[in-house]
């Protein structure tokens, strides 16, 4: 065992950044993945079908996810993003709106696009635009123990600003409905996207499979002395190593896990006997819908665009003629147990009633990827239990989107969870003297 050593058990985000801030602090790491590939939940697949890569569904960054961005910077694939500074509200009919920055300074540079926006009664956007502002100057942790729909109601939202406007962007953003969400974590969405700096709510989407964005962390891990074993399935996870399936054992002088909390609790002794991590489980988890289609024509020209007051909230375009697109549902609870027939018909029926041309578009193939796992509930009682991440289980560091980041289960909250953990591993190390001082990004 290297004097200074360390095992990171999880290719997910919060792994990939963990290990990759441990290497570069000077710390032998290994990062173990049970699959073949990086990416954890934010990842692609091959389709046995056409034999192309696909992605689980689609994952989208804000220019408010610094530690995010600052990850691809870090890897080399920055410049694989795509962005945009528009958003497309399509109604029923085809009418569609376009929210983006405007002329007036921040927090009012949304003010004008809003103004125009015809989706909205006007009604609707005083309400919205005066709960907006009450939310912007809360305390981050006023609502604490609140659903949003509590305080969209004691802020007399009206039941159209709701369906409309709040509920599509909140169940996007921490995929659940607002009357279910954690209000702390559905306000940071408004405070940092809306309401931050004019490039916060810009919008990037990768122009390539996700899995390729995080192929370079390989090299650049094993470039600083690590390592990356794929296929190392853990059954058990302690302060002193790994036990993998096979039997076999790795030791460290530390060990993170970046599990999904499901797994943690399963791989760390004593924790799903724990008061955080049994309130967290009794939570559960929130599903996502993506669902790759093929067209017979073009459909889409722009980017991505949101269908008002539709069960589909978002649809994407995935190929320059907009015959190929990527519709997602997200808190799908419902769709689950429909067949690949009942959930492309329900989709087209949304794509019909929006987009011009839709009701004479057929579909040549589609592939419906659903993710009955694909995030923790944000509920509010998930929310007061989620643990500090870097904090320990049994002398095991805890890193991952569960854990309390701030953010809701996202790619931003991973990483930081992952940078967390590695300033927890470096501190611990350091007075060893088995690490060198690393300093944390806030």
């Amino acid at each position: 065992m290297p004097a200074s050593s360390a095992i990171v058990v999880g290719g997910g985000l919060a792994g990939i950044a963990c290990a990759l801030d441990l290497a570069a602090s000077g710390v032998r790491v290994s990062l173990l993945e049970s699959r073949r590939r990086l990416g954890g939940r934010a990842t692609s697949f091959t389709d046995a079908a056409t034999g192309e890569t696909l992605d689980n569904c689609q994952h989208v960054a804000l220019g408010c996810c610094t530690e995010f961005l600052g990850l691809c910077e870090r890897l080399g694939v920055l410049g694989l993003m795509e962005w945009s500074d528009t958003q497309w509200w399509i109604e029923a009919g085809g009418r569609t709106s376009m929210l983006r920055p405007g002329v007036l300074p921040v927090p009012a540079h949304y003010a004008g696009s809003f103004a125009a926006a015809t989706f909205l009664t006007v009604n609707e956007k005083v309400a919205i635009a005066s709960a907006l502002l009450r939310i912007v100057m809360r305390e981050a942790q006023d609502d604490a123990g609140r659903t949003l729909g509590e305080v969209l109601r004691e802020l007399e939202q009206p039941p159209g600003a709701i369906a409309k406007f709040w509920s599509p962007v909140i169940v996007s953003a921490c995929n659940l409905g607002v009357d279910r969400v954690a209000a702390t974590l559905a306000e940071k969405v408004f405070r940092d996207g809306f309401s931050g700096s004019r490039e916060a709510g810009m919008i990037a989407l990768p122009r390539v499979p996700l899995v390729r964005l995080y192929d370079p962390a390989i090299e650049a891990i094993e470039s600083l002395g690590g390592s990356v074993v794929f296929g190392a399935r853990a059954e058990r996870v302690d302060a002193r190593g790994v036990t993998l399936s096979d039997g076999s054992r790795l030791e460290a002088s530390a060990v993170v896990s970046a599990l999904p909390i499901e797994r943690a609790a399963e791989a760390i002794k004593g924790a799903s006997e724990r008061a955080d991590f049994a309130a967290m489980l009794r939570e559960g988890v929130s599903p996502i819908l993506g669902v790759h289609l093929e067209l017979d024509r073009p459909l889409m020209d722009q980017p991505h665009a949101v269908l008002v007051d539709r069960p589909t909230q978002w649809l994407f375009r995935k190929s320059p003629d907009g015959s190929r697109v990527h519709a997602v549902v997200s808190a799908a609870d419902d769709w689950m147990a429909l067949d690949e027939r009942e959930i492309v018909a329900r989709i087209m029926a949304d794509v019909a009633a929006c987009l011009p041309g839709g009701s004479a578009a057929r579909v040549v193939r589609a592939r419906p990827v659903k993710e009955r796992r694909a995030t923790f509930a944000a509920t509010p009682a998930f929310e007061a239990a989620r643990p500090v991440p870097g904090s320990c289980v049994d002398g095991v560091f805890l890193a991952g989107d569960y854990t309390s980041t701030g953010w809701p289960a996202t790619m931003e909250g991973a990483v930081r969870s992952g940078i967390a953990a590695a300033a927890a591993v470096v501190t611990q190390l350091e007075p060893m003297g088995q690490g060198r001082r690393f300093a944390a990004r806030s």
